[in-house]
């Protein structure tokens, strides 16, 4: 009987090689490069007196801060969404074959997005100087010889739109001219054979709208959307230039009493860098949400791959399963 050729068990088949894991030492030096820069960093902050952290510790609290705080969330909130609220009535205008219309939203966008909003935030806070007085009535009525312009209704502008109102219309309205492009993006995004099948199953163009394209539109509106509460946050600091006493201003306001500028300016960056974290999580879960529909495995949430990394690292020590 002739002997199997060596490497070859009798068996037939051939062994297996041992597998060898390919070594990265550039990755590893790299790593250590980043986690020294990092360490020296940390160091850097922590042993750096002119930080003042027990400063920051007395006044990370503060009632002063906690009411700028309330004031930025409240902002943030209101003006996302009269953003999303106007965004998608100036999407619909601007993708509506009328010209009129279409027109008009375009007209709106250009202004809002090509005036900065600086400058939109002090034309609000100063609108008064135009038009002491805002009302209600016939139109035209001043040209027509109307007693007090035909007006049905009238109220100071400074009463009528205070501090907080000014700041709200500047954020609300120029977010709407963005959420806009957004949403528009997004309806575009799905096919238009959708609509048209649905249109020929006798559906009418709003339940379409509702049913078909928006909630496959939603993939596409989320991410960026998610992006602008977070740029909406931050962008609330604006305000302060007309003196509305939000966060920033809060933080201002404690520093040009005690002149401990850096410790407040560190105090109010972590109060930005805790709600963005909180924001960032939120956008995670919600773009998870609305991705069931296109793909067929969801991947693992962060939570999901620690835990499995845990129950792996216990199979391979043989710890419980």
């Amino acid at each position: 009987m002739k002997p199997p050729p060596q490497g070859v068990p009798e068996g037939g088949r051939p062994a297996l090689a041992p597998a060898v894991p390919v070594r990265h030492p550039g990755r590893w030096a790299g790593a250590v490069v980043v986690a020294v820069l990092a360490a020296m960093l940390l160091h850097a902050l922590v042993a750096n007196p002119q930080f003042h952290w027990p400063v920051i510790r007395q006044y990370l609290f503060d009632p002063s801060i906690l009411h700028g705080l309330g004031v930025t969330l409240e902002l943030t909130a209101l003006a996302m969404l009269i953003g999303v609220a106007g965004g998608t009535v100036l999407a619909i205008m601007r993708l509506s074959p009328n010209p009129v219309l279409s027109g008009t939203a375009w007209f709106y966008v250009w202004v809002f997005r090509g005036t900065p909003l600086l400058v939109q935030l002090l034309f609000w806070n100063f609108l008064g100087a135009l038009w002491n007085r805002l009302s209600i009535g016939v139109p035209f009525g001043g040209a027509l010889g109307l007693s007090d312009g035909g007006a049905f209704w009238s109220a100071d502008t400074n009463k009528l739109i205070p501090l907080f109102v000014a700041a709200l219309l500047g954020l609300g309205l120029n977010e709407a001219a963005y959420m806009a492009e957004i949403i528009r993006g997004g309806i575009q995004s799905v096919s238009s054979g959708q609509t048209e099948a649905a249109l020929a199953l006798g559906m009418r163009q709003s339940t379409t709208m509702r049913r078909i394209v928006l909630p496959q539109a939603m993939r596409v509106i989320i991410p960026p959307t998610g992006n602008e509460t977070i740029s909406m946050l931050k962008t609330t600091s604006l305000v302060s230039a007309i003196s509305l006493e939000e966060l920033l201003r809060a933080g201002e306001n404690i520093y040009s009493r005690t002149f401990q500028t850096i410790p407040l300016l560190v105090v109010v960056s972590i109060w930005y860098l805790f709600l963005t974290s909180v924001l960032t999580v939120a956008q995670y879960y919600v773009e998870r949400y609305y991705a069931r529909g296109a793909n067929r495995a969801l991947p693992p949430t962060p939570p999901q791959r620690l835990y499995r990394l845990l129950r792996g690292a216990d199979r391979r020590t043989g710890g419980p399963r």
